[in-house]
Protein backbone atom coordinates (compact mmCIF):
# COMPACT_ATOMS: atom_id res chain seq x y z
CA UNK A 1 0.00 0.00 0.00
CA UNK A 2 1.48 3.53 -0.93
CA UNK A 3 1.31 6.00 2.10
CA UNK A 4 0.51 9.56 0.69
CA UNK A 5 0.56 12.63 2.72
CA UNK A 6 -1.25 16.05 1.90
CA UNK A 7 -0.24 19.15 3.04
CA UNK A 8 -1.58 22.47 1.66
CA UNK A 9 -3.79 24.73 3.28
CA UNK A 10 -6.66 25.25 1.47
CA UNK A 11 -9.61 22.57 2.71
CA UNK A 12 -11.33 22.56 -0.78
CA UNK A 13 -7.98 21.38 -2.46
CA UNK A 14 -6.93 18.49 0.36
CA UNK A 15 -10.80 17.28 0.22
CA UNK A 16 -10.58 17.02 -3.88
CA UNK A 17 -6.84 15.33 -3.82
CA UNK A 18 -8.24 13.08 -1.16
CA UNK A 19 -11.29 11.68 -2.48
CA UNK A 20 -9.38 11.15 -6.21
CA UNK A 21 -6.28 8.75 -4.17
CA UNK A 22 -8.78 6.97 -2.12
CA UNK A 23 -10.58 5.75 -5.21
CA UNK A 24 -7.57 3.84 -5.66
CA UNK A 25 -7.37 0.25 -4.14
CA UNK A 26 -3.18 0.35 -4.09
CA UNK A 27 -3.44 4.34 -2.43
CA UNK A 28 -4.16 4.94 1.49
CA UNK A 29 -3.87 8.97 2.67
CA UNK A 30 -2.78 8.94 5.99
CA UNK A 31 -2.18 12.26 7.16
CA UNK A 32 -2.79 15.79 5.77
CA UNK A 33 -1.35 18.79 6.86
CA UNK A 34 -2.70 22.81 6.54
CA UNK A 35 0.46 24.33 7.69
CA UNK A 36 4.05 24.52 6.54
CA UNK A 37 5.79 24.93 9.93
CA UNK A 38 4.25 21.37 10.71
CA UNK A 39 4.74 19.36 7.85
CA UNK A 40 8.07 17.46 8.34
CA UNK A 41 6.63 16.79 12.43
CA UNK A 42 3.18 14.93 10.79
CA UNK A 43 5.19 13.03 8.09
CA UNK A 44 7.85 11.81 11.22
CA UNK A 45 4.57 10.70 12.78
CA UNK A 46 2.94 8.72 9.77
CA UNK A 47 6.04 7.96 7.80
CA UNK A 48 4.36 8.31 4.22
CA UNK A 49 6.14 7.15 0.68
CA UNK A 50 5.23 10.22 -0.53
CA UNK A 51 4.25 13.98 0.09
CA UNK A 52 2.06 16.24 -1.97
CA UNK A 53 2.99 19.83 -0.87
CA UNK A 54 1.85 23.17 -1.77
CA UNK A 55 4.45 25.17 -2.58
CA UNK A 56 2.57 28.04 -1.16
CA UNK A 57 1.70 27.71 2.56
CA UNK A 58 0.68 29.40 5.56
CA UNK A 59 3.47 30.55 8.42
CA UNK A 60 5.64 28.56 6.53
CA UNK A 61 6.11 28.28 2.54
CA UNK A 62 6.47 24.94 0.72
CA UNK A 63 10.04 25.56 0.52
CA UNK A 64 10.47 25.62 4.33
CA UNK A 65 8.81 22.23 4.41
CA UNK A 66 10.56 20.88 1.93
CA UNK A 67 14.19 21.47 3.37
CA UNK A 68 12.90 20.05 6.35
CA UNK A 69 11.39 17.17 4.91
CA UNK A 70 14.47 16.31 2.80
CA UNK A 71 16.43 16.14 6.38
CA UNK A 72 14.31 13.60 7.21
CA UNK A 73 16.41 10.25 8.46
CA UNK A 74 14.03 8.53 5.88
CA UNK A 75 13.00 11.12 3.47
CA UNK A 76 9.53 11.02 0.96
CA UNK A 77 9.34 11.16 -2.13
CA UNK A 78 8.12 14.95 -2.95
CA UNK A 79 6.10 16.35 -5.21
CA UNK A 80 5.23 20.43 -5.11
CA UNK A 81 1.63 21.42 -6.02
CA UNK A 82 0.99 24.69 -8.04
CA UNK A 83 -1.26 26.51 -9.91
CA UNK A 84 -0.51 27.16 -13.66
CA UNK A 85 1.63 30.60 -12.72
CA UNK A 86 5.23 28.94 -12.25
CA UNK A 87 7.23 30.95 -10.27
CA UNK A 88 10.94 31.56 -8.64
CA UNK A 89 9.76 29.14 -5.99
CA UNK A 90 10.38 26.50 -9.09
CA UNK A 91 14.22 26.58 -9.10
CA UNK A 92 14.80 27.04 -5.49
CA UNK A 93 11.85 23.10 -5.09
CA UNK A 94 14.51 21.79 -8.29
CA UNK A 95 17.78 22.50 -6.26
CA UNK A 96 16.21 21.74 -2.97
CA UNK A 97 15.32 17.91 -4.37
CA UNK A 98 11.51 17.82 -5.07
CA UNK A 99 10.46 14.96 -7.15
CA UNK A 100 8.30 16.94 -9.79
CA UNK A 101 5.29 19.54 -9.70
CA UNK A 102 1.82 18.68 -10.40
CA UNK A 103 -0.81 21.00 -11.05
CA UNK A 104 -3.56 21.51 -8.25
CA UNK A 105 -6.23 20.64 -10.94
CA UNK A 106 -4.60 17.22 -12.39
CA UNK A 107 -6.47 14.93 -13.81
CA UNK A 108 -7.66 12.13 -11.91
CA UNK A 109 -5.68 9.08 -13.16
CA UNK A 110 -2.72 11.09 -13.82
CA UNK A 111 -2.31 12.23 -10.29
CA UNK A 112 -3.03 8.31 -9.66
CA UNK A 113 -0.42 7.68 -11.83
CA UNK A 114 2.12 10.17 -10.78
CA UNK A 115 1.96 9.16 -6.90
CA UNK A 116 2.47 5.39 -8.37
CA UNK A 117 5.82 6.86 -10.41
CA UNK A 118 6.48 8.67 -7.25
CA UNK A 119 6.19 5.81 -4.83
CA UNK A 120 8.54 3.64 -7.14
CA UNK A 121 11.28 6.41 -6.82
CA UNK A 122 10.72 8.28 -10.27
CA UNK A 123 9.96 11.53 -10.75
CA UNK A 124 6.96 13.69 -12.37
CA UNK A 125 6.28 16.88 -14.53
CA UNK A 126 3.03 17.82 -15.25
CA UNK A 127 2.57 18.53 -18.92
CA UNK A 128 0.63 21.19 -18.27
CA UNK A 129 3.77 22.85 -16.19
CA UNK A 130 6.12 21.36 -18.08
CA UNK A 131 7.35 23.96 -20.77
CA UNK A 132 6.53 26.90 -18.61
CA UNK A 133 8.37 25.41 -15.33
CA UNK A 134 11.72 24.50 -17.69
CA UNK A 135 11.81 28.01 -19.37
CA UNK A 136 11.56 29.54 -15.74
CA UNK A 137 14.10 27.58 -14.37
CA UNK A 138 16.66 28.24 -17.51
CA UNK A 139 17.92 31.46 -15.54
CA UNK A 140 17.89 33.58 -18.88
CA UNK A 141 20.24 31.21 -20.82
CA UNK A 142 19.58 27.48 -21.88
CA UNK A 143 23.72 26.38 -21.16
CA UNK A 144 23.31 24.85 -24.60
CA UNK A 145 26.63 23.93 -25.17
CA UNK A 146 26.99 21.52 -21.91
CA UNK A 147 23.48 20.14 -22.51
CA UNK A 148 24.23 19.84 -26.04
CA UNK A 149 27.58 17.62 -25.07
CA UNK A 150 25.31 15.11 -22.96
CA UNK A 151 22.90 14.51 -25.26
CA UNK A 152 25.47 14.10 -27.70
CA UNK A 153 26.37 10.74 -25.74
CA UNK A 154 22.89 9.24 -26.05
CA UNK A 155 22.16 7.02 -29.02
CA UNK A 156 19.02 8.60 -31.63
CA UNK A 157 16.31 6.46 -29.56
CA UNK A 158 18.08 7.65 -26.02
CA UNK A 159 17.26 11.21 -27.21
CA UNK A 160 13.72 10.36 -28.48
CA UNK A 161 12.85 9.32 -24.82
CA UNK A 162 14.64 12.36 -22.80
CA UNK A 163 12.73 14.84 -24.94
CA UNK A 164 9.62 12.94 -24.26
CA UNK A 165 10.80 12.96 -20.52
CA UNK A 166 11.05 16.88 -21.87
CA UNK A 167 7.26 16.96 -22.42
CA UNK A 168 6.34 15.24 -18.85
CA UNK A 169 5.37 12.21 -20.32
CA UNK A 170 4.92 9.36 -18.21
CA UNK A 171 6.64 6.02 -19.41
CA UNK A 172 3.64 4.85 -20.49
CA UNK A 173 2.95 7.27 -22.70
CA UNK A 174 6.08 7.56 -23.57
CA UNK A 175 5.78 3.66 -24.88
CA UNK A 176 3.09 4.28 -26.52
CA UNK A 177 4.44 7.39 -28.92
CA UNK A 178 7.44 5.50 -29.28
CA UNK A 179 5.72 1.73 -29.99
CA UNK A 180 8.06 0.11 -26.98
CA UNK A 181 6.85 -1.65 -23.94
CA UNK A 182 7.07 0.23 -20.86
CA UNK A 183 9.31 -2.30 -19.49
CA UNK A 184 11.86 -1.15 -22.19
CA UNK A 185 10.96 2.40 -21.72
CA UNK A 186 11.90 2.15 -18.13
CA UNK A 187 14.99 0.25 -19.27
CA UNK A 188 15.73 3.16 -21.61
CA UNK A 189 14.97 6.19 -19.14
CA UNK A 190 17.68 4.60 -16.38
CA UNK A 191 20.14 4.57 -19.39
CA UNK A 192 19.57 7.80 -19.43
CA UNK A 193 19.57 9.15 -16.28
CA UNK A 194 23.07 7.79 -15.45
CA UNK A 195 24.64 8.85 -19.19
CA UNK A 196 23.58 12.91 -18.69
CA UNK A 197 23.96 12.68 -14.23
CA UNK A 198 20.37 12.89 -13.74
CA UNK A 199 18.89 12.23 -10.32
CA UNK A 200 15.49 12.50 -11.40
CA UNK A 201 13.37 12.99 -15.04
CA UNK A 202 12.80 16.50 -13.65
CA UNK A 203 16.53 17.27 -14.19
CA UNK A 204 16.44 15.09 -17.11
CA UNK A 205 13.80 17.44 -18.94
CA UNK A 206 16.27 20.57 -17.39
CA UNK A 207 18.85 18.77 -20.12
CA UNK A 208 16.39 17.98 -22.50
CA UNK A 209 15.51 22.09 -22.38
CA UNK A 210 18.97 23.63 -22.53
CA UNK A 211 20.24 20.93 -25.15
CA UNK A 212 17.66 22.66 -27.31
CA UNK A 213 15.57 18.89 -27.93
CA UNK A 214 12.26 20.82 -26.88
CA UNK A 215 11.17 24.47 -27.41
Amino acid sequence: MIKVMLADDEDLVRSGLRTILSSAGDIEVVAECDDGLFVADVARQHRPHVVLLDIRMRSADGLIALRRLKSLPEPPQVAMLTTFDVDEYVTEALRIGASGFLLKDTEPQQLINAVRDLARGGAVLDPGVAARLLTTVADGERAAEPARRLLASLSDREREVVGLIGQGLSNAEIGGALHLSEATVKGYVSAVLGKIGAVNRVQAALVAYRGGLIA
